[in-house]
């Protein structure tokens, strides 16, 4: 059986899914199913008989590849004088989790999400926005997917020169959460290896004791920030649903 989740407000019985598309994104689908399995999430699979279950999980996927590229073009055309390096990271702060669940429920695209009663994933209107951008890239195609995300969604929701500006030292963030509210947080490290033998450090941040984000990284300092930004995530995940 199928739940919707309502966090923000109740969806009036005169407003479909179909009407939410047209007036927050401004699309008329094609294909509104590809747009209902979007907003499904794995824990309320739909079977048929193509598929034993049916979820956003592939969309998730394919949306993700779909933002990064149009993300990637924005900021390669806006900022013809920064570095590889740079662009990377405004790009990681456009789309970090945090980032993608936070433009879900400004557009309340939670509203709509099938997901079964009581679970709670921390990333699970985030991954339904990525899943809605690959709905709209199958079903509009690219051209058209890069105007929508551009113009309707991230320049339209989000001060995009702010984000960039934005501090990026996640693991003095989290040390200062932890001192205003007495938790204990520890990082450790350890090397892995890939094929090419290049050196991996995998860090973990543990809160009391508690794993709450991990990261793979050619350097350490990079890992560390990498899993303190997902602790964060994990925080304030937390502290949304409570």
């Amino acid at each position: 059986m199928l739940f919707k989740r309502l966090r923000h407000r109740k969806e009036s019985a005169s407003q479909s899914i179909e009407d939410y598309l047209r007036h927050i994104i401004g699309i008329k689908t094609r294909n509104l199913e590809i747009y209902r399995v979007a907003l499904t999430h794995r824990s309320a699979s739909k079977e048929s008989n193509l598929a034993k279950y049916i979820n956003n999980e592939r969309l998730e996927y394919l949306g993700d590849a779909v933002l990064n590229s149009i993300i990637s073009e924005y900021l390669f055309k806006k900022y013809p004088l920064v570095n590889e390096g740079a662009l990377t990271e405004m790009r990681s702060k456009l789309v970090c989790r945090e980032r993608l669940n936070m433009l879900a429920r400004k557009i309340g695209l939670c509203t709509y999400i099938s997901a079964q009663s009581g679970v709670k994933a921390k990333s699970i209107d985030g991954d339904a926005f990525e899943a809605l951008v690959g709905a709209i890239y199958l079903d509009k195609g690219y051209k058209m997917t890069q105007e929508i995300v551009l113009k309707r969604l991230f320049l339209l929701h989000l001060d995009v020169e702010s984000v960039i500006q934005e501090d990026t030292n996640y693991k003095g963030k989290l040390y200062n959460w932890g001192n205003k509210n007495n938790r204990e947080i520890r990082f450790e490290n350890q090397l892995n290896y890939e094929g090419d033998e290049r050196k991996l450090h995998k860090s973990e941040v543990f809160i009391d004791g508690v794993l709450f984000g991990e990261a793979l990284h050619y350097t350490i300092k990079k890992a560390e920030q990498m899993a303190a930004s997902r602790a964060l995530e994990t925080i304030s995940e937390q502290e949304y649903e409570s």
